[in-house]
């Protein structure tokens, strides 16, 4: 193949040059090799002649070629054997020369996205299921949303294709497309390209020096006073980690963390964790996130992301920062070429609760195209995760309580022992969290949203000297979150685990009680009456029964303790079928329409 592409171009240039005796020397030679490979000369110019059949027989290739060919164009040419066996069919069989099959996909291209995408295709000659991806390729970049949206959706459901065809649309999709599909449930991860390659770390420097550097880089005044005091507190630690380990000093005492207890190995993952607290109040703040974009943050907080994927408390930090990021979409750009999105669709198809959850506010903070809301930090939607074309008639909301948390709080009884990975699979058997894998089933129409909020026992914020926030402010900060999602636009159901008639939320009952009568609100109350250890020693009977009687509603007693008057046993436990009963009958007209 090499040898006639060779002599076509000599030709042509003695074709159109004068007859020199070097140059009848060199024509000599040239008709010798035409000779010898069956081919005739007429007029200066050459035809190559030769049987197909033959040519299939003997036809070799380069692979060096091959590969720079595929380096040139990016494209994914499924090879085809030269056993006739394992063909199928004469047309098949015709397009067996690598080249050709290069050509012609690449022809094909240029003609669907430099053509009006309503021209007739059945001139282009590569087969129907190669065509049909660049077809849906145009399609996805049509000005019709519903055009683009029904482009995504059909890539998703492809599970037939061959690997080549889902990097040509990694390779060729614009970021919408690939938000799109890393927020479709069904997409095959071929879809998404390995992140780039990350930087190399400065000359000796680590990620822990690095991660300290990105933090004192970012803004220190006109804070809140607690996230001044934890920056403060995190760059102080990490420089006494830094000098022990090139060996310096190390300093007792003061704030010392709590590992500061021998001249041993400074456990950095510790430093770590610390620096990534303080950054993800940071990014809360949007002009601080440009600054951690901008000093190369994104790629740090991937090198920590795959470095630490054992530590899920690293990770939902770095997840948080990333998420908040996104609610700015002036970013949106530098999340997708850093390589995040094909993480987080990974991160979406895990088992594990809180990874799924932080990869799908994320993702729906990216997604403009389906979503209007913005999910800030501590707002997790369970259900629906992806896109889907169930239409949402109501939201359900999640209230963990105090020294609770958005997923733990909801998980299934018994959830203390150890879980296998067969039995996280199996979610009829158990779940982690109850409303996204129980109540998603029963009721797809609802949206489900768990909520993350900071309380004075189990925040960070409850070790900060400066800390004097109260009930009505941290109630004002959680309602501005839920309307940014959308709250309050559809009919709401609130469930939440109480501490009953506690004396910090006395005035807070009372006004709910006078605005749900006001409003005739449902309520529904369900009270332990068991009391609950607290180590093995004390037992407390944590929510009487006089106290749960709220003077509205139903009050239902139920034999469990108050950790788990929130944890039904089983999907068929009284405490999970009345709880859906209630919704159903309160949301019926909703659910109806």
């Amino acid at each position: 193949m090499s040898l006639a592409a060779y002599c076509v171009i000599c030709c042509r240039r003695i074709g159109t040059s004068a007859a020199s005796p070097q140059s009848l020397t060199r024509w000599r030679e040239i008709r010798n090799i035409i000779k010898f490979t069956g081919s005739l000369i007429l007029g200066g110019s050459l035809f190559l002649t030769y049987e197909v059949l033959a040519l299939k027989k003997s036809l070799t290739l380069d692979t060096q070629v091959v590969e720079r060919e595929k380096m040139k164009s990016y494209i994914y040419v499924h090879g085809v054997s030269l056993d006739k066996r394992e063909n199928h069919g004469f047309a098949y069989e015709a397009r067996k020369e690598l080249h050709k099959a290069v050509r012609k996909v690449l022809a094909a291209s240029a003609k669907i996205f430099r053509s009006p995408f309503a021209d007739p295709f059945s001139t282009v000659d590569v087969e129907d299921h190669e065509c049909a991806v660049w077809l849906l390729l145009r399609k996805s970049r049509s000005g019709d949303r519903t055009a683009r949206l029904e482009a995504v959706q059909e890539m998703s459901g492809a599970h037939h294709w061959q690997d080549y065809q889902y990097r040509i649309i990694a390779q060729a999709c614009d970021p919408r497309t690939l938000i799109g599909l890393a927020r479709s449930k069904e997409s095959d991860l071929r879809f998404f390209l390995p992140p780039p390659p990350l930087p190399s770390l400065k000359e000796d420097s680590s990620i822990e020096e690095e991660l300290r550097q990105l933090l004192a880089s970012l803004p220190q005044t006109d804070l809140d006073e607690c996230i001044q005091y934890f920056t403060a507190l995190a760059l102080n630690e990490s420089s006494q980690s830094l000098a022990a380990q090139k060996g310096g000093l190390w300093c007792f005492g003061g704030n010392g963390l709590p590992y500061a207890e021998s001249f041993g190995e400074v456990p950095s993952a510790t430093v770590e964790m610390f620096c990534l607290e303080a950054m993800v109040k940071h990014s809360e703040i949007s002009t601080h996130c440009d600054k951690i974009e901008a000093n190369g943050g994104l790629q740090l907080l991937q090198r920590l992301y795959r470095l630490h994927k054992d530590c899920p408390k690293v990770q939902r930090n770095i997840l948080r920062v990333v998420g908040n990021m996104a609610l700015n979409e002036h970013l949106h750009a530098a999340i997708v070429r850093s390589g995040w999105v094909s993480l987080m669709a990974e991160a979406l198809k895990s088992h594990h609760i809180m990874e799924a959850s932080h990869a799908a506010r994320t993702l729906a903070n990216l997604d403009r195209e389906t979503v209007q809301e913005k999910y800030q930090d501590g707002v997790y939607v369970l259900h629906p995760q992806c896109r889907t074309s169930q239409p949402i008639k109501a939201d359900v909301l999640f209230i963990h309580g105090l020294m609770g948390a958005a997923f733990k709080t909801w998980r299934q009884q018994d959830s203390e022992r150890a879980v296998s990975e067969e039995a996280l699979e199996d979610e009829d058997r158990y779940t982690t969290c109850w409303p996204k894998t129980w109540l998603a089933r029963d009721c797809p129409a609802l949206r489900i949203i768990s909520v993350e909020y900071d309380t004075s026992l189990s925040d960070w914020r409850a070790r900060c000297p400066t800390e004097r926030k109260s009930i009505a402010f941290r109630s004002t900060e959680l309602l501005r979150k839920l309307r940014a999602a959308g709250v309050g636009d559809r009919p709401v159901i609130w469930v939440s685990h109480s501490m009953g008639d506690s004396p910090a939320l006395k005035t807070l009952q009372d006004d709910f009680l006078e605005f749900a009568k006001d409003k005739n609100f449902q309520v529904l109350n369900f009270v332990e009456t068991l009391p609950t250890y607290i180590g093995s020693m004390i037992k407390l009977h944590i929510v009487p029964v006089e106290s749960a009687d709220l003077g509205i509603g139903d009050v239902i007693p139920v034999d469990v303790n108050h950790l788990n008057i929130c944890k039904p046993k089983r999907k068929d436990a009284f405490l999970y079928q009345r709880t859906l009963q209630f919704i159903r009958e309160t949301l019926a007209k909703d659910l109806e329409n």
